[in-house]
């Protein structure tokens, strides 16, 4: 394998890996805030407030990660002529 081959796929791996952070804290997010209060070992937080600290450092995460996303769909409409799929129907 020749350096820029190596270069490109680690590249792309790296890319790959940027897009999956962000849903990937999401479902964190949400897994630990309708968990029940017993599985919660590291919050203080009051019955009155709908999620926990971790749920909300795991929100925060998916927001800072979302950079790739948005690099994505800034290049997408950038790009008018990149066929976009509809649902059936439309």
């Amino acid at each position: 394998m020749t350096m820029p081959v190596a270069t490109e796929i680690v590249s792309h791996a790296a890319h790959q890996l940027g897009l999956a952070a962000t849903p990937t804290f999401a479902l964190m997010a949400w897994m630990t805030a309708i968990s029940p209060p017993d599985m919660t070992m590291c919050s203080g937080a009051s019955a009155f407030v709908p999620f926990n600290s971790m749920a909300l450092m795991y929100l925060l995460m998916s927001l800072f990660h979302l950079s790739p996303w948005m690099k994505l769909l800034a290049a997408r409409l950038q790009r008018p002529s990149t066929p976009v799929t509809q649902p059936e129907g439309n």
